[in-house]
């Protein structure tokens, strides 16, 4: 729980401010009733009983003003007030003329005079309103010392101490144990210091947390908090950015201040690319913006707060350290970096394992086989996976999470979820068929494609009308330019059954083109794929985790473009032929299959390895295999 600074005397105790907000307020409102109920009160009359009176010689003096006419009735009229008040319009033009016929007395109105009662309120009531509202602002800051007007500058941070830390600790992470390893080290030191000081070590004043989206970065900082028994800090870095310049420095200030009181303890920054973005780029070049200031401030304190003896170790994370300062990863302040980065087959089912505790599993599943279909999850697609079954299980009335459940939440993630309502016509619905047998019958003859598990054209997702599920077998890291034009091959494969069996190309094949295409284009200009450009990167892809960030590409003479756009339609041509080629020695399954696909919508299961066993390899690929088997050395 977050620690609070509350009024010893209560949320409901009184003091100075409140009591003159309360004498201010009366005085206010007394100003305003006292003059109705003690003046005089003089009779109102319209405007045309006062003309009335003036033509009949009963008036004798009238004070005109802008927007009524106070007069005096003649001695021995009968009237019981001496003076009489009438309305006028703003626009009467022969009203001068008529009292001057009428022997009229009239002068301009003459400004009202208060009672010295009112104009002494009129001094005394916007002070006391002032401070009263000063000291209101004052109360509502948390910690005293700066008044709640000028909370703006103060850290945002929430702060936990011993006891009251997120119920988190390192056995609630799994998946990142060579994060979990640097970070126990940072625990140790804070628990026990001596066993690195007495050998002249020094813990690190900063760690980074680097990876992908949901790998788990924020929740190890949790552990971090759970299991190091001093005090936390936890802060987001957009909570340091604001409107006026100068606020964020103020809040890194106060912000250190704090940690050096309660050292020793740990500071977590999450997402620090919020302030901590390169100066270089961005607008960021110098003057006075507010970002710029703030990360001047966090580079000045990190330099600064072990200089007086305290022990303050900074976490951040960040999945985008490609746009960091390189002032920030300097030696001396965040100069340890580690991974996360997504978890492997064992790690995916250790963090499996976690979630399923607080669901309840069929005895029978096997939670390695769900690992197995899971290649490239995070920890937080694999949370939302076990959710997603749970889910579906319940829906459908079972007690027990079953493993067609979590097969169906694997779809539901990777393809969206069904989308029934979609009515295909027969003759859509019959190009859909063939284009997805297309797909499994080319990826059932391409290398580190990945296994075909099912085949569907039931719609999923925005645009999905049917779709071939590939799960890998294995994880990979580094793939070859055979796999890669395999794996074009797969992407084109629907085209490819289009233009067999239908003669015609349809709007379908969007999508597997610009995969295919992208492909092509990172084998010639990022992996020196081409033979004719050779071993040479023509465009610098920046390490960003989020599959593309900011590509910084080298300038291309239009002789070598021309080349480039050459090569990569040359590869897609030549998958395109590759795929059209096995599945025309393969026609006669393709269309048994799409008939069966038509009929069932659904294939998967033993039927579709069986049949996907019998495809045949053309001619021209059987020799280029016994080619490279016979190059190959003994």
């Amino acid at each position: 729980m977050p620690i609070r600074n509350e009024d010893p005397k209560g949320p409901r105790s009184w003091n100075i401010g409140n009591i003159l907000l309360l004498i201010g307020a009366g005085l206010l409102i007394f100003n305003l009733v006292f003059p109705l109920v003690s003046g005089p009160q003089i009779p109102q009359v319209p405007y045309s009983m006062f003309v009335h009176q003036v033509k009949s010689g009963k008036v004798e003096k009238a004070y005109v003003g802008q927007d009524q006419i106070r007069y005096k009735l003649k001695d021995g009229i009968e009237s019981k007030d001496s003076e009489v008040l009438a309305t006028t319009p703003i626009f009467d033009l022969e009203l001068p003329k008529m009292l001057e016929s009428n022997k009229v007395e009239f002068a301009a109105q003459p400004p009202q005079r208060g009672n010295w009662f009112t104009t002494l309120l009129g001094w005394i009531i916007p002070p006391v309103i002032f401070v009263g509202i000063f000291q209101l602002f004052a109360r509502r800051g948390a910690g005293g010392g700066m008044p709640g007007g000028l909370q703006i500058g103060r850290s945002k941070a929430k702060v936990y101490v011993e006891g009251d830390a997120p119920g988190i600790r390192f056995d609630d992470v799994a998946g990142v144990d060579e994060a979990k390893t640097e970070l126990v080290e940072v625990v140790e030191f804070l628990k026990t210091p001596e066993k690195y000081t007495s050998i002249g070590a020094q813990i690190p004043k900063g760690v980074l947390l680097v990876g992908p989206p949901g790998t788990g970065k924020t929740l190890l900082a949790k552990a971090v908090a759970g299991e190091a028994g001093v005090p936390f800090f936890s802060i987001s870095g957009s909570e340091f950015i604001e409107l006026f310049v100068g606020v964020g420095s103020s809040r890194v200030r106060d912000l250190f201040e704090q940690a050096k009181k309660q050292s020793p303890c740990i500071v977590f920054i999450d997402e620090l690319d919020a302030i901590g973005k390169s100066r270089a780029s961005g607008g960021m070049l110098g003057g006075n913006d507010e970002r710029e200031q703030t990360l001047n401030q966090l580079l000045t304190e990190m330099d600064g707060f072990t200089d007086d003896g305290t022990t303050v170790i900074v976490l951040a994370a960040t999945n985008r350290p490609e746009i960091l300062d390189p002032a920030l990863l300097r030696p001396g302040r965040f100069d340890r970096q580690v991974l996360v980065d997504r978890p492997d087959k064992s790690g995916r089912e250790a963090i499996l394992k976690i979630h399923a505790k607080k669901v309840t599993l069929d005895p029978e599943i096997d939670l390695k086989v769900v690992a197995g279909r899971t290649s490239g999850f995070s920890g937080a697609d694999l949370a939302n996976l076990v959710n997603e079954a749970a889910l579906l299980a319940a829906r459908a009335g079972r007690k027990n999470v079953t493993l067609a459940d979590f097969s169906e939440a694997v779809e539901r993630v990777v393809a969206g979820l069904e989308k029934k309502s979609r009515v295909l016509s027969d003759k859509e619905k019959k190009i859909v068929a063939y284009h997805e047998v297309g797909h499994a019958l080319v990826g059932a003859l391409s290398p580190g494609s990945g296994r075909v598990e099912k085949i569907s054209i039931v719609p999923r997702g925005m645009a999905a009308l049917g779709y071939t599920l590939q799960i890998p077998t294995e994880d990979r890291f580094l793939m070859s330019k055979e796999e890669l034009q395999a794996q074009i091959a797969v992407l084109l494969g629907g085209r490819s059954a289009e233009e067999i069996i239908f003669n015609s190309i349809t709007t379908g094949a969007a999508n597997d083109l610009q995969r295919a295409t992208e492909m092509a284009q990172q084998m010639v200009t990022n992996y020196g794929m081409s033979e004719i450009l050779g071993p040479l990167a023509y465009q610098q892809q920046s390490n960003s985790f989020l599959g593309g960030g900011n590509n910084t590409g080298r300038e291309l003479s239009p002789a070598t473009a021309q080349l480039i756009d050459k090569e990569i339609k040359d590869i897609v041509e030549s998958a395109h032929q590759s795929a059209i080629a096995i599945l025309r020695e393969n026609r006669e399954l393709l269309e048994t299959v799409s008939e069966k696909l038509l009929e069932d919508e659904v294939i998967e299961g033993e039927f579709l390895q069986e049949v996907l066993a019998k495809v045949s390899k053309p001619e021209f690929m059987e020799q280029n295999a016994n080619s490279d088997r016979h190059l190959q050395p003994t």
